[in-house]
């Protein structure tokens, strides 16, 4: 029972604060000296070797310096206001508008601070202005933001076709149709809202600095075409089989320069600034990768796989009764700890049960990554929340952000439970 004893330790001390990488790391060493000596680490070394020449997770730091790029050649704010200006004559078209722009973002950019924060300072202020409920304001927003978790190029599905061992370009092909439904499900949600509601979301008057609405669709395109043509580079040459997801990440970031060229923000004070916030980042990403090695070894070693392998696997329900405890799981524990830390903790636990169960990585991967993409939105701890919190105007109150979030974190839900009951509507059987 020393494993089990020790995964409650560290997610306690996750629940008081402790830093996350040294949360695992630390008890890991207490608890595996404590059991097995301190021979138990002698081949820490060459796990972290083995960590460093992963040639599939060179793709994170490259992807997110892409993001980091995009963010600060100001895309987002020409996206929004572009975009605002071509839907805002229907009613809920400025919602519309902010959950097509996430979309963009999400698959242009893949980090879900960075959209979030762009959104809140945008397009938050001109829906207040135009007298939009504020809860729909705030959870349009953060579910928008959150599409990054989903849509390739996502760093979690990155991390996930490490974790399982499933080639990334087919995690990413896999990916698209369920980010499609969940980006249609928001739509249709906004206009079956405006309609119900049609004071909660007021259509624009027409722009009256724009002669024609010609000029109006010229703008947009002008917009969305560079972001769109940069997805297409870097999707498309994986999905061809030109370039493997590495690859297609340095194609990615060298695409953003150009992008940021073109947008003439280019600076190397840029570049700069964005190299330190992807090293930041992909620091906190190998230290928790780093720290969640070690606890693994230490719970493996403790016998803990073991027993949660025994348990889950004499579970009611065969396979569908595992598939459903461990997305429970996945949710509740996605309140209080991030992604990163349950894709490297707990999923290496459920992966081993799944595959004895006959479960297809490729499915099981997926309901994963959209479980997990809800962990953003819910509160107390969920991240959309704290970004927008955090650039909202004094008028916005928190609990119009978890107001507003609450059917958003139903329709992720729903999508995922129809991933588990129909598999070969995806193509996932």
């Amino acid at each position: 029972m020393i494993g089990i004893i020790m995964f409650v330790v560290a997610l306690l001390m996750l629940l008081v604060g402790f830093p996350v990488a040294f949360t695992f790391g630390g008890v890991a060493l207490i608890f595996g000296v404590f059991a097995e000596g301190p021979d138990m680490f002698a081949f820490m070394p060459f796990r972290i070797q083995s960590i460093m020449e992963n040639t599939v997770l060179m793709a994170v730091p490259l992807f997110i310096f892409m993001g980091i790029v995009l963010q600060k050649t100001q895309l987002a704010e020409q996206l929004l206001e572009s975009m605002g200006k071509l839907f805002g004559g229907v009613r809920g078209g400025l919602a519309i508008s902010t959950v097509l722009v996430g979309a963009l973002l999400a698959a242009s950019t893949g980090v879900v601070g960075a959209s979030v924060v762009a959104m809140g300072l945008i397009s938050l202020p001109v829906m207040l202005k135009y007298k939009y409920d504020k809860s729909l304001a705030c959870g349009t927003i953060c579910a928008s933001g959150t599409l990054g978790q989903i849509i390739p190029p996502s760093i979690i599905l990155i991390i996930l076709g490490d974790v399982l061992g499933i080639p990334v370009g087919d995690l990413f092909k896999a990916a698209v149709g369920p980010g499609l439904i969940l980006i249609g499900v928001y739509v249709v949600y906004i206009l079956i809202y405006s309609f119900v509601k049609p004071e909660s979301a007021p259509a624009l008057p027409l722009d009256e600095d724009v002669a024609s609405k010609r000029e109006q669709y010229i703008k947009a395109l002008k917009a969305i075409i560079p972001p769109l043509a940069l997805i297409l580079i870097v999707l498309g040459s994986i999905f061809a089989g030109i370039a493997t997801p590495t690859e297609s990440s340095a194609l990615g970031g060298v695409g953003a320069i150009i992008l940021a060229a073109l947008y003439r923000q280019f600076s190397w004070k840029m570049v700069l600034d964005s190299a330190t916030e992807t090293v930041k980042v992909t620091a906190m990403v190998f230290a928790i990768l780093l720290g969640a090695t070690a606890f693994s070894m230490a719970f493996t070693y403790t016998g803990g796989d073991y027993i949660v392998e025994e348990v889950l696997s004499d579970l009611p329900g065969g396979a569908t009764g595992f598939l459903i405890l461990s997305m429970i799981a996945i949710l509740i524990l996605g309140f209080f700890i991030d992604f990163v830390e349950i894709s490297f903790i707990i999923v290496p636990i459920l992966a081993p049960v799944a595959d004895a169960l006959g479960i297809a990585p490729l499915w099981f991967a997926i309901l994963i990554a959209m479980n997990l993409q809800t962990s953003f939105l819910t509160p107390p701890f969920g991240f959309s929340l704290f970004y927008l919190k955090g650039v909202a105007p004094p008028s916005v109150k928190t609990m119009d952000i978890y107001k507003g979030v609450m059917p958003f974190i139903i329709m992720q839900v729903a999508v995922v439970i129809s991933i588990l009951v129909f598999p070969g509507f995806y193509g996932l059987a």
